[in-house]
């Protein structure tokens, strides 16, 4: 590898120099980044700075030959261009919004060569980062910031809790039709999200909408909302209300799942329908809304 030289877009100011360079040098030991950035390998502007530097727009980091242990970048399929230009729901200057489709990741790693931000960089050839996250098996809004002021407004609203999100779940089991909250701290272990007394404040509300019940089989179709927005949550509560939602790979019920696979349900059914914020751009207070997917609604009409 070669020395480079990366000049700092909007996306990239004010974060410090040593977590930048964490993040464009994946595979790179931290040990290795803070001896360079010591010794005087790494330069902004031509200058020496310590890894606690704040970085500026425009400023020029000179980057020493470093070896980085990673992939070649994934090739972008033409079709999953298409399927993601087809799933936007909203446009403007500054934000994205789409309906991510089940089944594609919201970015590479963990085995997925290229995720939904990926696959929209080689599109629209700027920067441009995901605002939240959505899980690989879920679908439904996901909010994509196309300026750094956009998505350091739009985290802060996360942060204070000013922005709603509701899902769609079919989950196991007839649920009485009146509001359940699940207030039960989720500890995040190397696989699971687990209720634990030493996890993090956790609090999801489920509110049932239908009740399906035939024979041997009985589900419950119910909107879910947030308050806390933990890794895997609404699936970990749900299970901890032994009402695990339908073909949940990592919280499921067995039994369940195989009757609604019997039933023609192939994925995970979870999904974002709606999220409401204000939109930075405007000022104006917004609701993104994503309908069910065809397959979704066509096994719910079956039921």
């Amino acid at each position: 590898m070669a020395v480079t030289f990366q000049t700092i877009d909007e996306f990239s100011q004010g974060q410090r120099l040593d977590n930048y360079l964490v993040k464009i040098l994946k595979g790179v030991p931290k040990s290795h980044i803070y001896r360079v950035i010591r010794k005087g390998e790494v330069r902004v502007n031509k200058g020496r700075k310590k890894a606690d530097y704040k970085l500026m727009q425009d400023d020029i980091v000179r980057i020493p030959p470093i070896t980085v242990n990673e992939k070649k970048t994934a090739h972008v399929s033409d079709s999953l261009k298409k399927i993601l230009l087809e799933s936007i729901i909203y446009e403007d200057k500054g934000l994205l919004i789409i309906n991510k489709p089940s089944g594609i990741a919201v970015h590479s790693g963990s085995g997925v060569d290229t995720g939904v931000i990926e696959a929209l960089r080689s599109v629209y050839k700027e920067p441009i980062e995901l605002v939240h996250r959505l899980d690989r098996a879920t679908s439904g809004v996901l909010l994509i910031a196309k300026k750094r002021s956009v998505l350091k407004n739009l985290h802060e609203q996360l942060n204070k809790h000013e922005m709603e999100k509701r899902y769609t779940a079919l989950v196991k089991g007839v649920w009485s039709k009146k509001r359940h909250t699940i207030d039960a701290p989720l500890y995040q272990n190397s696989r699971y999200a687990v209720v634990d007394s030493k996890g993090k404040h956790s609090v999801s509300h489920f509110q049932p909408l239908k009740n399906f019940s035939k024979d041997d089989f009985s589900a419950s179709l119910v909107e879910a909302t947030i308050e806390t927005g933990r890794t895997h949550q609404i699936r970990a509560h749900a299970k901890y209300a032994e009402h695990a939602i339908a073909c949940d790979d990592k919280y499921g019920d067995k039994e369940f799942d195989r009757q609604v696979k019997f039933r023609g349900l192939k994925r995970l059914f979870l999904h974002a329908h709606q999220l409401t914020f204000t939109n930075p751009m405007t000022g104006d207070i917004q609701k993104a809304q994503a309908p069910l997917s065809v397959e979704l609604q066509d096994f719910l009409d079956k039921l």
